[in-house]
């Protein structure tokens, strides 16, 4: 068992101001293998102080610099990616093929992004008579998930640092290793004291800390809408930014032109990846009435194929859930769409046959779902899959658009032409068409009650960012260029 109860403030190792232990479980096997301290709120305004005085400075820092700075994380990064991929499997049950080809690999993609981004951004630009600039908002409180750490945790870091901002990091309790190896790479990097902190804790106290905190400018959150309303009623009376990326329920449009045992298939495999642990996940795949058969059936052989089992053994497809809680809340809602009618495909209740350690999943298929269901309107975050029929293309848009969420969807068709049309009537952040993969040089961040705001590239880097109009320069003025310190 290890011991990670301390915090990074100020650009060194502290000890909290009160004791608080919790210990970490491995989710596929229950084992202990560490021990973290969870912060109160005099911790947070420890680091909240730590931030506030580097950024007089490193809000002045050149851009050259900065770039430096994100070149010497990308290689501390890049030299602990086995130590990462290992770190997070074991934290939160992530296959370890997937931490290795997806889960350190995002973090590394948002680094390097953000250097390209960086490279050609301009902090000032002329508009007439006015000065157009471009300013670092100032401390900003990022509050990360358990499900992708590196990719939720860099991609908060890495704009805020392009753009002159402090930090405080609270990272998720239930994976808190992951983090800590990071906040070790930024130490061998040499990122200036006080420029980025961590506090361990839990969201009602250390993230409601953080959210209302006066000293803090901004705060980018990425977690349930739920917990999304506290941070947001939080920050309220102080009139921060607050930037968030919450809760998903993508639907995944089949068009009747396309290769169907193809396209429900790949559902099945993006539905299940993570164990079905991502906001994006598409649980939701619409298909047209009269082919519901031939899916329900495609659908079920994916899910049995499934291997479900030890996230260290190269073969397994997906893990088990990241935690005790986490296991029960998946439980619930298959038990509620087998109380509402839905027919059950594959998988159900309890864990798969074999299994008496761990918070393991059945891969689990519902058919004949309507869309007013609990399992097709709540986001369940595990392997659930929940096949809905439609009558034509406009009643899939209408089923897609009937969701309080709106942050990805997918569509796949034929006709690619005919693909777009239909991406570009659905109301959500971002959709793939055809099976396109993420591009992390585009943004990312949803409609409705999926969140506001942009992560990820250039559009990220502009959340952390002021923008401020100095009038009296004479018209037609040069601009002036981005390697001055803005």
């Amino acid at each position: 068992m290890k011991n990670y109860r301390q915090f990074y403030i100020d650009g060194a190792w502290a000890n909290p101001i009160a004791a608080h232990d919790l210990q970490v479980i491995n989710p596929a096997n229950e084992e202990l293998i560490a021990t973290i301290s969870l912060g109160t709120a005099a911790d947070v305004d420890r680091a909240v102080a730590a931030a506030k005085r580097a950024f007089e400075s490193y809000s002045e820092s050149f851009v050259d610099d900065r770039l430096a700075l994100l070149q010497r994380i990308i290689a501390a990064y890049q030299s602990k990616a086995d130590e990462m991929a290992e770190t997070i499997s074991l934290e939160m049950g992530c296959p370890i093929s997937l931490s290795r080809a997806a889960q350190v690999p995002a973090g590394l993609s948002h680094l390097t992004e953000m250097v390209r981004a960086l490279e050609h951004f301009r902090f000032e630009e002329h508009k007439g008579s006015t000065l157009m600039r471009k300013e670092p908002i100032g401390v900003c409180a990022l509050i990360t998930p358990w499900n992708w750490p590196m990719n939720q945790i860099a991609c908060k870091v890495a704009p805020a640092l392009a753009a002159g901002c402090t930090m405080v990091l609270k990272p998720s309790e239930h994976a808190p290793l992951s983090a800590h190896l990071f906040a070790e790479i930024l130490h061998e990097a040499g990122v200036p004291a006080g420029v980025f902190n961590m506090v361990n804790g839990e969201g009602p106290t250390v993230g409601s800390a953080l959210a209302s905190h006066p000293d803090v400018a901004m705060v980018s959150f990425t977690g349930s809408t739920r917990a999304g309303v506290a941070v947001a009623t939080a920050a309220a009376p102080t009139v921060k930014r607050v930037a968030q990326e919450l809760g998903g329920k993508s639907a995944n449009i089949v068009l009747d032109d396309t290769d169907l045992a193809d396209a429900v298939h790949k559902c099945v495999q993006a539905c299940f990846r993570n164990a079905g642990q991502s906001c994006n996940a598409p649980t939701r795949l619409l298909v047209p009435r009269s082919k519901m058969p031939d899916a329900v059936a495609t659908a079920k052989r994916s899910a049995e194929a499934t291997k479900v089992g030890d996230p260290f053994a190269e073969d397994s497809g997906i893990g088990p859930m990241a935690s005790k809680a986490q296991f029960d809340n998946v439980q619930r809602f298959i038990a509620k769409g087998l109380k509402e009618g839905a027919n059950l495909v594959a998988g159900g209740p309890g864990a798969p046959d074999g299994i008496v350690k761990g918070y393991f999943v059945k891969p689990t298929v519902f058919a004949d779902v309507r869309n007013d269901m609990t399992i097709a309107r709540e986001e369940i975050f595990g392997p659930v899959l929940c096949i809905i029929p439609y009558d034509n293309e406009d009643d899939a848009i209408r089923i897609a658009n009937d969701t309080p969420y709106g942050l990805s969807a997918y569509v796949t068709s034929g006709n690619i032409e005919r693909a777009r049309r239909v991406a570009k009537r659905i109301r959500s952040g971002n959709v793939h068409v055809n099976g396109a993969s993420l591009d992390f040089s585009a943004c990312f961040g949803g409609y409705k009650q999926s969140g506001n705001g942009r992560e990820w590239g250039e559009a990220g880097l502009e959340e952390f960012l002021e923008l401020k109009a100095i009038f009296g320069y004479t018209p037609g003025e040069a601009a002036t260029r981005a390697q001055t310190k803005r």
